[in-house]
């Protein structure tokens, strides 16, 4: 069993950054690939990020390219999602997951992930 808790969120200006953290308990994190999702109002839940257990392969949603870097420190059992260049665009409730099939690949949809944290809030204004 893991529970996550996301933090970081808030509102920020168009072309501002934000560093979303997933404090992760429990003493397998450092064996599960760990992703970012976010789901905007009306719309559905969408991939943003993945890493690999290790944190040696990352994985990004096109829109987010070159702007958005996911990172974990197993040490301290969190994940991290750098945004910078944030856009109106970008505005939405942001969840992190763990997938928990031991050392695997990280996927790219919500169903492939087993644990969820509750959500956190980024609002960009133009």
């Amino acid at each position: 069993q893991v529970q996550l808790v996301e933090s970081g969120g808030g509102l920020v200006q168009a072309g501002g950054s934000l560093r979303l953290s997933c404090a992760a308990s429990g003493r397998t994190f450092h064996n599960y690939a760990m992703g970012w999702f976010r789901q905007a109002p009306g719309k559905e839940r969408e991939f943003v990020a993945a890493i690999t257990w290790s944190g040696g392969n990352t994985y990004y949603t096109d829109a987010v390219k070159g702007r958005f870097t996911i990172s974990r420190d197993n040490a301290k059992n969190t994940l991290y999602l750098q945004m910078n260049n944030l856009n109106p665009e970008d505005t939405a409730l942001y969840y992190c997951a763990a997938d928990s099939r031991i050392l695997g690949i990280p996927g790219r949809t919500a169903g492939s992930y087993d644990y969820w944290g509750q959500g956190t809030q980024v609002t960009v204004s133009s």
